[in-house]
């Protein structure tokens, strides 16, 4: 029986002891430091790379004066889109010193239909200037709703509509002025350190523009590369270490992302010294620029990304048939088809360029008579390795027209055919030109007659260059035997 007795009361003098320790443990946790708040004025460096998809990896240095212990970090002057799922911080002076137990990101932001909203069955002050005795007057009020503007109670009586301002002894705790990550932190450093704060924010996108000037004879261009930032993450990144991502980065949206020019001369464009460095980074390239820059809120930028001049340049003129033309027995054809008007640059090192182009818009533009610059076309490319084609269509030709004449469609057996063609080409231009007609022969086919040379550039593709000289017209016709 006794050493039963002493059994339990060993038991209990155990389960008395853990019940202390757990006491001065949650102690210890419940007992917090002041809290620290940091803005722009403690940053030191602040670097940001932007993805060509709408986003950008900020990396915020701060200079902190962190207390010993377990606090709350107020980590303000973020971005307001910033993906709080992508937050990380460390200390860069002891990355052991700085624990994060807790991480909270707010965005209650300030304004007076939320400030009224706080104050609800609160007291007040409201400020009314007497216009009869011009006396400013204050007098003390409860705040009783604010759905449809405020109702007041004064005294014993309620009223609305007061004409003057309302004063508030504070701001509440829940309110705050910006964007705000909030950290509770378990830090074992007295001294200040530095802390580097990174992270993902939408909002901020940056895109090429090229400008590209042809010469008299269309047959060189001087080209100028354009960095276009636009910046709409909700702040703003000054004195910046700046990298642009070219390439598609693939990314996970979920369904509330998606529910949530600038010209320059281009003489002038083309005297500008290139200031970004490229590189290889895994399936992408990095441009780093070789300089600090601000990134303003709300601002579009443009940085000078490349200039190359004197470029080959080969123009073309294009005409393009249609497969069903040749399953229609009746001739029903597109006879007034224009004539596309391209131009093509190889992005070799010998042709002066030679580096990844981001992809972006190109603009062309070409000198008059008079020496004015004038705008003749643009198109989109994507991105393109160093010695690929940049191809670009400028539109369609005003003086080379083209038309097409079905001459005969027969049934040779149930699954062969042969079909007769006539193109009319004619030229109303000052100079010869040359006509790139293709045509998209569909089946096993065979040319059995043709009034020009062509090639087999493809398994379903015949293509003919026909000279056409100035105010003349020129005639294609063929013949073919298709089976399908």
């Amino acid at each position: 029986m006794r050493r039963r007795y002493l059994y339990f009361a060993l038991i209990g003098v155990l389960l008395l002891g853990l019940g202390y320790n757990q006491l001065a443990v949650a102690e210890k946790n419940e007992t917090k430091t002041e809290a620290v708040s940091s803005g722009l004025e403690d940053q030191t460096g602040v670097a940001v790379t932007i993805y060509n998809v709408n986003l950008g990896l900020v990396k915020d240095q701060r200079e902190i004066k962190l207390s010993k212990g377990i606090g709350d970090l107020r980590f303000m002057d973020v971005a307001s889109q910033i993906i709080p799922t992508s937050v990380y911080i460390k200390s860069l002076a002891d990355p052991e010193s700085l624990q994060i137990l807790e991480q909270n990101y707010e965005y209650d932001l300030l304004n007076p239909q939320k400030l009224l909203d706080k104050y609800v069955g609160k007291e007040v002050k409201l400020y009314y200037k007497n216009p009869y005795t011009e006396r400013e007057e204050i007098m003390e009020a409860t705040l009783l709703s604010n759905n449809g503007g405020p109702i007041f109670k004064i005294g014993e009586e309620i009223t609305f509509g007061h004409p003057g301002r309302i004063i508030f002894p504070r701001v509440p705790e829940n309110l705050i002025s910006k964007p705000t990550l909030v950290w509770l932190i378990e830090n074992s450093l007295s001294k200040a350190q530095k802390v580097e704060a990174s992270y993902l924010t939408n909002g901020i996108n940056w895109r090429a523009d090229y400008v590209v000037t042809l010469n008299d004879k269309d047959d060189r261009a001087d080209l100028s590369g354009w960095v276009t930032i636009d910046n709409k993450s909700g702040t703003t990144y000054k004195d910046a270490k700046l990298k642009l991502v070219a390439g598609d980065v693939n990314r996970v949206r979920d369904e509330y992302e998606y529910k949530d020019k600038m010209m320059r001369v281009a003489e002038l464009a083309a005297k500008a010294e290139p200031q970004f460095k490229e590189e290889e980074f895994f399936e992408y390239h990095i441009y780093t620029l070789q300089r600090l820059s601000t990134i303003k809120e709300n601002q579009t930028k443009q940085i000078s990304l490349v200039t190359a001049d004197s470029i080959p340049v080969r123009k073309e003129l294009l005409y393009h048939g249609a497969r069903y033309y040749y399953y229609n027995q009746h001739g029903e054809v597109i006879t007034n088809q224009k004539v596309g008007v391209f131009v093509e640059v190889e992005n070799k090192k010998e042709h002066n360029l030679g580096i990844p182009l981001p992809k972006g818009t190109v603009r062309v533009y070409k000198h008059d008579d008079e020496g004015s610059l004038q705008f003749v076309g643009e198109d989109s490319i994507d991105h393109t390795p160093k010695d690929e084609k940049v191809r670009v269509k400028l539109g369609d030709a005003f003086d080379v027209v083209g038309s097409r004449k079905q001459t005969d469609w027969k049934k040779i057996a149930y699954d062969t055919y042969e079909a007769g063609f006539e193109i009319s080409l004619r030229n109303h231009k000052k100079e010869d030109v040359v006509v790139k007609v293709i045509e998209p022969i569909p089946g096993d086919w065979k040319m059995l007659s043709s009034s020009h040379n062509y090639k087999k550039t493809e398994a379903f593709t015949a293509e003919f260059n026909i000279p056409v000289p100035k105010d003349k017209e020129t005639k294609l016709t063929y013949r073919v035997r298709m089976r399908f």
